[in-house]
């Protein structure tokens, strides 16, 4: 199978920022569609029909928040030149029409965008992973984070320590509807595969810097639902060739 990549990344990914590393994102920039779009969709379709329990989850109560999430999306996508969009229907880039379904509305947002989204609600002091659809997961595994809070979905990650875990847990319940912010990760891989769960308690090898052959990026936002009041964590992910980036 040929690997899925991008020839470039839209931000410098290498950067150095201190965690959590946010910045502002204008609204109308929180949707990407890049030269991977026709191939990561195909992939997408693929796993939600062939993988569909492991691709996507929802709690019953967070139903009204993913389908306004499908609703906020829909309404990006209407401003976007290459989308046909109704109630009903999308009509996609790459030809496709894909045809709503309300009572899943994620299985349906992961037919139509790049962006894997991960819904979040506030249960106490701390947010909770109450619904996601991810199909590029990147060495971590949706049915272990399903329904747990911030502290616990970032295990096994070194440096998200208490006092990251904090200062994160206050951007997620200070970010304003209309006022997104984003940030941006970077690891090196020898294998581009985009769909590459891995349990926590075998995490993966870090492949030295400069050794590994693809550049792996996700761009990570955070955007307030303004009716349900949840948060969607949305990750666009890029995978690109060592020479293109160096």
């Amino acid at each position: 199978m040929q690997p899925i990549l991008q020839k470039q990344i839209p931000y410098d990914a290498l950067a150095q920022k201190p965690l959590p590393g946010i910045a502002p994102l204008e609204p109308a920039d929180w949707l990407i569609f890049d030269d991977a779009y026709a191939a990561q969709m195909a992939l997408r379709c693929a796993l939600l029909k062939q993988r569909p329990d492991e691709v996507a989850c929802l709690a019953p109560e967070a139903l009204p928040a993913a389908q306004e999430a499908l609703r906020v999306v829909l309404d990006c996508l209407s401003q976007r030149e290459g989308f046909g969009v109704s109630e009903t229907v999308v009509v996609c880039p790459d030809g496709r029409e894909v045809t709503l379904d309300w009572s899943q509305p994620l299985m349906s947002l992961g037919q139509i965008i790049q962006e894997d989204i991960c819904l979040l609600q506030k249960q106490g002091e701390e947010h909770v992973l109450t619904g996601a659809v991810l199909c590029f997961p990147a060495s971590w595994t949706l049915a272990e984070k399903f329904q747990k809070p911030l502290i616990d979905i970032h295990i096994p990650v070194g440096e998200y320590d208490a006092n990251i875990a904090k200062r994160v847990q206050r951007l997620f319940d200070g970010v304003r509807a209309g006022r997104p912010l984003w940030r941006k990760n970077a690891l090196w891989y020898d294998d581009p595969t985009l769909f590459t769960p891995r349990s926590e308690n075998a995490p993966r090898d870090p492949v030295p810097a400069k050794a590994g052959a693809y550049l792996r990026s996700e761009r990570q936002s955070i955007l307030r639902l303004p009716q349900s009041d949840a948060v969607i964590f949305s990750i666009h992910t890029f995978v690109v060739r060592r020479e293109d980036i160096l």
